[in-house]
């Protein structure tokens, strides 16, 4: 069994095979955090990257949002080839690397046309576009949907076999969705129910999403923690998300919904990318880490140098 992730150096996180991952956050029981970011918007601190500002937060996985396999952007990241910008965020980083691809309807997408969730071919859920993030090291790809690009439960669970079927033993991979993403008729309870959970299940997922208690309007914890029960007797992991902009709430909301997930049992917990736009704000990461697992544990994450190797 790997060690969990708590215990594990920045090193060791961005070389972990896919078994690894999936063993060291079983064993991690509900610490582990994911801090989504956007690469495409000016950074926060200009010159440093989100990604690698989120890190020094206490993530433990920054998660790429609105990350185009094909034409790669990263903003105040040093000049890479192309294929090698996962490789260098981990460099940077010292942490597991995930990705957002989305089956979207373009018909249902088109009020975003304009807008900076236009989407792009390197970001739609195809099975090209996944095994190319596989090979620029991605740890997981999540099948989701940004707000309003129109993207169904049907959709993912479609892209999710597809994409499971050619590279499923080489990357962990998680569908789900945090919010409606922009289909009437899939709001509230409906973003996911337990038949869902199964046709992931059965499509090939080893993580299932769902929002997070408190971010969309009647998602409780008794509804979530049932759910993430579900989950876990078809022996699937589970992501409880904050993709609502919550995640530039005050403090005390970003510690009540991370001790409302960790009541429903779930696995992972997710932060999104929205405080202003690019991050969390960088206080509900390390806030969040602290109400999971501690001041030990947040503070060891965000002190250990990247060159540690043990």
């Amino acid at each position: 069994m790997a060690k969990r992730i708590l215990n594990m150096t920045p090193k060791e996180l961005t070389n972990l095979t896919k078994e690894e991952i999936i063993s060291a956050i079983a064993g991690n029981e509900g610490r582990m955090l994911v801090s989504e970011t956007i690469g495409i918007t000016i950074p926060l601190l200009t010159d440093v990257t989100n990604a690698e500002f989120a890190a020094s937060m206490g993530a433990d996985m920054i998660l790429l949002n609105m990350f185009d396999v094909q034409e790669p952007e990263i903003m105040a990241l040093p000049k890479v080839d192309t294929i090698d910008t996962v490789r260098e965020v981990k460099r940077l980083t010292g942490r597991m690397i995930g990705i957002n691809l989305e089956p979207v309807d373009d018909a249902l997408a088109s009020e975003n046309a304009e807008t900076m969730w236009a989407m792009s071919s390197g970001r739609y859920a195809t099975v090209e576009n996944a095994v190319r993030a596989q090979k620029m090291g991605v740890d997981m790809i999540v099948l989701t949907g940004n707000p309003g690009n129109g993207v169904s439960n049907g959709a993912i669970i479609s892209s999710l076999r597809a994409i499971s079927e050619k590279i499923g033993d080489k990357i962990v991979l998680a569908a789900g969705k945090m919010h409606a993403a922009g289909v009437i008729g899939e709001g509230g309870e409906k973003i996911i129910t337990k038949e869902d959970i199964c046709q992931f299940a059965g499509a090939g997922a080893d993580v299932i999403l769902m929002p997070a208690p408190g971010t969309v309007p009647g998602i409780t914890t008794e509804y979530i923690r049932e759910l993430v029960s579900y989950a876990h007797s078809l022996g699937k992991l589970t992501l409880t998300a904050i993709g609502t902009s919550q995640e530039g709430a005050d403090v005390d909301t970003i510690r009540r919904i991370a001790i409302e997930c960790k009541m429903t049992g779930t696995d992972i917990h997710h932060i999104g990318d929205s405080g202003y736009v690019g991050m969390a704000l960088p206080e509900n990461i390390m806030a969040y880490s602290i109400a999971i697992r501690g001041i030990r544990h947040t503070y060891h994450r965000m002190a250990q140098s990247l060159e540690r190797d043990a």
